[in-house]
């Protein structure tokens, strides 16, 4: 039996930094979320970077560097940078911390889709910057552009140093997209497939939805592909337990939800890692080291990375 994989997204990338006043923003909060996550038992850390000043993402590589070398000398855990940023940048700015950074692996969407993040509107009120509640409210008129010219723009780009990828599928179409670049030699496997649940654009959070995903993964990738489940906000957990119960890997965080139970916020990804465990072992489901991930997914290793 392979042992579960746990990524942590511990930076925020949907979510506004006032949302909750345990989300790391400046470069030394990251670093330290990020490690306390893998001492919790993460693998893989997913990471974000944001403006320490004014809080919004950023795609600057510079602040990339500001955290990764910390990150990279503390600890063997597996570095994930996003090559989706916010739906308010280009392919190119999100780009460039995989092009120049070349971690082992990057994330990547598998299509343009809407992104309603304004339902957030009700439930949060006081905002620290003032971008925050106009960007939450716009959002009924946001699209995350990521066009096929774009994914195979990405793929093509990082070909050259072995920097694997996160495939993010929101949706059923996203996984025949998956499979539309493997067969055209651009996403060679074994695929690591990020299935998506509950984020409003996306495919919804029913034990059904997940089930149907599953099954559409199995058919058109067989046993040459690695399956994790991320649940937003408060279906992260349950989604996350029926993956692990299936055979799966889960992905836990602040990125992609802010609760360590109704009504209570996580002080740190650490703690949801720390939840998620404790779901594993009650399965009789052993966690898998970053050196055991990495042979589960084919990474290139931890020293040929550029920072």
């Amino acid at each position: 039996m392979n042992k579960v994989i746990i990524s942590a997204a511990v930076t925020g990338a949907i979510h506004t930094p006032s949302m909750s006043p345990h989300l790391p923003v400046t470069p030394d909060e990251i670093a330290t979320a990020a490690l306390e996550a893998a001492q919790a038992g993460a693998a893989i850390v997913h990471l974000h970077a944001r403006d320490p000043e004014t809080g919004k993402p950023t795609q600057a590589v510079d602040v990339f560097r500001r955290f990764l070398p910390t990150i990279q000398a503390a600890s063997d855990v597996v570095v994930n940078l996003t090559t989706g940023g916010a739906p308010t940048m280009t392919v190119q700015e999100r780009l460039q911390p995989a092009l120049r950074l070349q971690p082992e692996v990057a994330s990547l969407n598998m299509g343009s889709m809407n992104f309603g993040l304004y339902e957030m509107l009700g439930r949060f009120k006081a905002f620290k910057h003032d971008w925050e509640r106009p960007y939450l409210a716009n959002s009924d008129d946001m699209v995350f552009k990521n066009t096929f010219r774009d994914i195979a723009h990405i793929l093509e780009s990082c070909s050259a140093h072995g920097t694997r990828f996160e495939i993010e599928c929101y949706d059923t179409s996203h996984l025949y997209t998956a499979a539309h670049f493997r067969d055209r030699g651009l996403l060679p496997g074994p695929l690591f497939i990020q299935t998506v649940f509950g984020l409003r654009g996306g495919i919804g959070a029913h034990p059904d939805d997940l089930a149907h995903m599953k099954r559409t993964a199995d058919r058109l990738f067989g046993d040459a592909y690695v399956w994790s489940v991320l649940g937003a906000g408060r279906h992260q957990m349950p989604l996350a337990t029926m993956a692990a119960a299936m055979g799966g890997n889960v992905r836990v965080g602040l990125e992609d939800s802010l609760w360590d139970g109704p009504g209570r916020l996580a002080r740190n990804s650490a703690v949801q890692v720390q939840r998620i465990r404790q779901v594993l072992d009650a399965l009789s489901l052993e966690v898998a080291t970053p050196d055991e991930a990495r042979q589960m997914l084919g990474l290139k290793g931890r020293h040929n990375v550029a920072f």
